[in-house]
């Protein structure tokens, strides 16, 4: 694996506009839709959509993918899903930034990079399907509406990034 080089300077959106243009979003959301923004809720609807396509009968009986009806995928969040994804793709290709590679650091190797990412995903898909929903949910609809629970979940995010970094910073050169 070759070292990353740094991002150049301007490569990326300025974060206070980027952040306007996620608020007029999710306003234009809650004008349009009458709901907020996730991520969790596309990602389930495509699972049951896969599933369906194995096991149809296993999930029109199953209360949670079956109250979703024969066509999972007509659900406004999966939209907003593969919209994530292209509008990324787009971004990284106009910014000349798109690659594939593995990053990590040199005391990581590149097995324990792969695991520790998929672990890592899901718990974290599986924690947002507990908790009705994932952390954009949460910190972008929640936080919108000013839901103490919404609050008390970011403090708690930030508080547990600042953790993680202090445990993960011998794994990264920088």
């Amino acid at each position: 694996m070759e070292r990353t080089q740094r991002p150049r300077r301007g490569a990326y959106m300025n974060p206070y506009v980027a952040g306007i243009m996620l608020g007029v979003t999710l306003l234009g959301s809650f004008l349009t839709l009458g709901a907020g923004l996730g991520a969790s809720g596309g990602i389930a609807r495509a699972a049951a959509y896969l599933e369906r396509l194995a096991d149809p009968a296993r999930v029109e009986a199953s209360a949670y993918f079956g109250a979703w009806g024969p066509r999972p995928l007509r659900y406004y969040l999966v939209f907003m899903l593969g919209g994530v994804f292209l509008g990324g793709a787009l971004s990284a290709f106009t910014a000349r930034r798109f690659s594939l590679r593995l990053e990590r650091g040199r005391a990581c190797s590149v097995s324990r990079r792969v695991l520790s990412a998929f672990a890592g995903g899901v718990l974290a898909g599986w924690a947002s399907r507990l908790a009705s929903g994932c952390t954009s949910g949460q910190a972008l609809t929640g936080g919108a509406l000013l839901l103490t629970g919404s609050m008390v979940f970011m403090v708690c995010v930030f508080a547990g990034g600042y953790a993680a970094a202090r445990i993960a910073r011998g794994q990264w050169d920088d």
